[in-house]
């Protein structure tokens, strides 16, 4: 009878099977691509910097995608660990985040964060891959109207909330002065002719953009040397969590100094932009040999200071009309469209062009379909994104035939200069998103997300747009919102669910504040707005106010339950001050009625009411902090390292949010609801008229609105040029 018993050499070979097959095993992901643990460092800092050290109980593995286009990942929980597989670390990040929410235990704000880790981790499980390749982050916009004064620390911060809501295609456009800098100094410009040049710190991402020069410097070498290194390690924590970030390049605009140095270039001097006030911009010619070498030199000066970049930011028309003839127009177009691409391609050969598709929308009687099809014409499909996001205001993509083959991301922009009504639409956004996937008209979309002008407000709408590219809208708004509170309060009620049903239906189905460019003047309330006796043909803010103010009574009686949650105080606030500044607006409507009716005893009575809501609006916001003027302007003087730089600083961070610069109608663009605006500013502004109105009905002589608002801004300017907090 012949032996059942393996010999030696089969007994080897089966004992090498069974390694091999532990060994796949152990490298093998649960959805069979294979893992890489090393790469994941900067995933596991990010876990780290959030939970301490509950994050060694999460096993972190990078696979490899299916779908070189796609983004997945795949949570699950083995006793008490959490196996974590994602095809990046930014998908990573979001996956822990994920998971976090949806055990009530984590919720990241820029107001907060709220962390209440379970003992021993609860049975999960989830899967989720998104059908765009990037979500993007950030307006030209923020790095004036919320970053100047950052610091390493508050970029730190804010990578890692990229990091975990699975942001990966970032603006960065820090730190390019120094880059600037040493490119014209190339050309001969001298240091003070580049002073003359550069504008304060707050306006420079309109100077980036071709829109000014010089407002409000000059620009301190202390503040671009700080950049600079800012910079350094912003792009390195990006890259390593394979993020690509969308850095600068030349898109046409020389100094004056350069254009005047070089007189047989052919330059164009543009009007003055956004109504007037400003210096005059110089554009080169894509013609002109100048323009590539420029822009080349650049990527090359910056590549050696920052190292290669993939993604290149240019925008030679924002809110501009492009110097080109009638008569060839298109062939003019297709020029700039071309050297522009080109001169990117030729410094960085394998990069990628990102434009801003606002220019679009907001100039669309030049941007026609001709118009546009012919500026990117000669452009490669695949080496090109334009960014659509504004689909809160205009529909550009559709317009424009989803910009004829070439890649392009969808999104919006939400905040505009950092003002800060409480709003947002959280059903729109989604029905938009499924709309958007089952579009066969969508082009080659490669992108989705959200580019605030500015930061730290509507947390609620941030949180849900990044969720969305991942849930691709299937998931009820009403689910989402019963995990969201409870991870953001630790636990939720019916009461509260109810009062946040009616805040969604009250101020969170409002896609677009309008009312902040009522009758061309800016500001997010009409008691944010220079004062004018215009204001009694206002027809109303957007919201139900009806509905807010049940939202409200709700929430404040079941506060008691939430008396030591600081985020759940938070929201009552912000949803109290945006409710009352409504109020204001309707009583300082029928105050300036009452006053030109000669009804003084009611202009009075209604006078004393808007004082004392103002006042109360502004004590009450005693526990936001960070969101007041004092906090704004601290900031600003803190980042200087003179008394002069921080004056120079104080009266940039004040002018933006208030008068802005030149003499167009940006004043109160960047209003903010903030502690100190209201007491400090808004108010006194309109007291001043009101009073006026008053002794004129008084005296029953003729209002002279002219001389009372050519006081307010002479105050206005006082004001922004004190260096009081």
């Amino acid at each position: 009878m012949r032996s059942e018993c393996l010999n030696i050499k089969n007994y080897n070979a089966l004992k090498n099977n069974v390694i091999l097959f532990f060994v796949m095993l152990l490298f093998l992901a649960p959805n069979g691509y294979c893992q890489n643990k090393e790469n994941t460092k900067s995933a596991r800092a990010v876990i780290e910097r959030l939970i301490g050290n509950r994050a060694k109980d999460f096993d972190l593995n990078i696979v490899q995608s299916k779908n070189q286009s796609q983004d997945s990942f795949e949570v699950e929980s083995a006793g008490n660990k959490i196996i974590i597989s994602g095809t990046s670390n930014a998908s990573i990040c979001y996956a822990a985040y994920t998971f976090l929410k949806d055990i009530g235990a984590v919720s990241i704000s820029w107001e907060g964060n709220r962390i209440d880790l379970p003992k021993t981790w609860p049975k999960y499980s989830k899967k989720q891959d998104t059908p765009f390749k990037y979500r993007k982050y950030l307006n030209a916009c923020t790095f004036g109207y919320t970053t100047p004064w950052w610091d390493w620390k508050r970029w730190e911060q804010e990578i890692d909330w990229m990091a975990l809501h699975g942001i990966n295609l970032p603006t960065a456009l820090e730190g390019q002065e120094s880059i600037w800098q040493q490119l014209w100094k190339e050309y001969g410009l001298k240091d003070k002719q580049l002073q003359e040049h550069f504008t304060g710190p707050a306006f420079l991402p309109w100077q980036r953009m071709g829109n000014i020069n010089t407002l409000d410097g000059p620009l301190p070498q202390e503040w671009i040397n700080k950049k600079q290194n800012i910079q350094k390690k912003l792009l390195q924590r990006m890259r390593d969590l394979d993020m690509h970030p969308v850095v600068p390049a030349f898109s046409g605009y020389v100094p004056k100094a350069f254009a005047e140095s070089h007189p047989n270039s052919k330059i164009s001097e543009l009007k003055s932009w956004s109504g007037g006030g400003f210096e005059s911009t110089y554009l080169l010619d894509p013609n002109d040999p100048l323009f590539k070498e420029i822009g080349k030199r650049f990527i090359e000066i910056y590549t050696q200071v920052y190292g290669p970049s993939d993604f290149y930011l240019a925008d030679s028309f924002n809110e501009i009309t492009p110097p080109v003839s009638e008569q060839n127009k298109y062939e003019e177009l297709a020029d700039y469209g071309s050297t522009i691409f080109e001169t990117i391609n030729e410094a960085s050969p394998k990069a990628t062009w990102v434009m801003q598709g606002w220019l679009f929308g907001d100039n669309k009687e030049f941007w026609t379909k001709e118009a546009t099809k012919a500026f990117l014409s000669k452009v490669p499909n695949d080496r090109m994104i334009v960014q659509d996001y504004a689909n809160d205001r205009y529909k550009v993509w559709e317009n424009q035939e989803a910009f004829y083959g070439k890649q392009w991301s969808y999104g919006y922009v939400h905040n505009y200069g950092g003002s800060n009504p409480v709003y947002g639409d959280l059903n729109f956004y989604k029905n938009e998103l499924t709309g958007l996937l089952d579009n066969p008209h969508k082009g080659n979309l490669v992108g989705y997300g959200v580019m605030p002008e500015g930061l730290n407000n509507n947390s609620i709408v941030y949180e849900y747009i990044y969720d969305l590219p991942w849930s691709q809208g299937k998931e009820p708004v009403n689910d989402w919102l019963k995990k969201h509170l409870n991870a953001r309060y630790g636990k939720t009620s019916d009461a509260v669910f109810q009062g946040w049903q009616l805040l969604i239906e009250s101020v969170y189905s409002t896609k677009y504040w309008e009312t902040r460019w009522w009758n061309d003047w800016a500001g997010a309330y009409l008691f944010f707005k220079r004062p004018t006796l215009k204001i009694t043909e206002f027809k109303g803010n957007p919201g139900d106010m009806d509905k807010l103010k049940q939202a409200l009574d709700i929430l404040n009686k079941e506060s008691k339950n939430y008396n030591k949650n600081k985020l759940y105080k938070y929201d009552l606030i912000d949803a109290s001050r945006h409710y009352y500044s409504l109020y204001i607006d309707k009583i300082l409507i029928e105050c300036v009625k009452a006053y030109e009716s000669k009804d003084i005893q009611k202009g009075d009575e209604l006078f004393k009411k808007i004082e004392k809501t103002a006042l109360d609006i502004d004590s009450m916001m005693s526990a936001q902090p960070l969101n007041s003027l004092k906090n704004w302007v601290k900031s600003a003087s803190d980042y200087g390292t003179t008394p002069a730089e921080s004056r120079l600083y104080v009266k940039n961070a004040k002018t933006l949010i208030t008068l802005w610069g030149g003499e167009g109608h940006l004043n109160d663009y960047a209003s903010r609801a903030w502690k100190g605006m209201y007491k400090d500013f808004y108010w006194p502004r309109w007291k001043k008229f009101l009073q006026a109105q008053r002794e004129s009905a008084v005296n029953k002589t003729v209002f002279d609105e002219e001389k009372v608002r050519a006081s307010i801004k002479e105050w206005e300017t006082k004001w922004s040029e004190s260096s009081e907090m």
